[in-house]
């Protein structure tokens, strides 16, 4: 059986790795994709959809392997429905350390790539989920927005 601590340091040596060894590593803009990467979830985990919404660009598409392919208006109902359904029992997004890899794309932003862990109580016992996930980050007009969502191996 694999132990949590068991995955965060296999993919705490595999983040090191990755920056020490990829080719157009960019501290700033890891730094930058890190900070709004919290930005996006922790309005997530305080069920902000205001500040949610912002995150996200008006032509955002999100692809999740198991539910298909969402525009911004689904996405943010089914953002809603999520913290309607979770309301008593919570759900939380946490970004798994040393998962997190950032990759510039010229004259447009940024590919967030990595794995996140969800947590929530159903049916009385609490669920971990580690789920992987690619953001494409545009900045445009001094803002970084979420374009494309790509969640996957649920």
């Amino acid at each position: 059986m694999v132990t949590a601590v068991a995955i965060t340091a296999t993919l705490s040596a595999k983040n090191t790795y990755a920056q020490n060894t990829q080719k157009h590593f960019d501290q700033q803009l890891y730094n930058t994709i890190l900070h709004m990467d919290s930005v996006c979830f922790n309005a997530f985990n305080a069920y902000d959809m205001v500040n949610l919404k912002k995150v996200f660009a008006d032509n955002v598409e999100f692809y999740h392997d198991l539910g298909g392919l969402t525009y911004y208006d689904q996405t943010m109902q089914n953002f809603e429905k999520m913290f309607a359904q979770n309301k008593n029992t919570g759900i939380k997004r946490e970004l798994v350390k040393g998962s997190l890899e950032v990759y510039p794309i010229k004259d447009f932003g940024a590919i967030e790539v990595g794995i996140h862990k969800f947590t929530h109580t159903e049916n009385g016992k609490q669920e971990v989920g580690l789920l992987k996930f690619l953001h494409v980050w545009q900045y445009k007009n001094n803002e970084w927005k979420i374009t494309r969502v790509i969640s996957y191996d649920h």
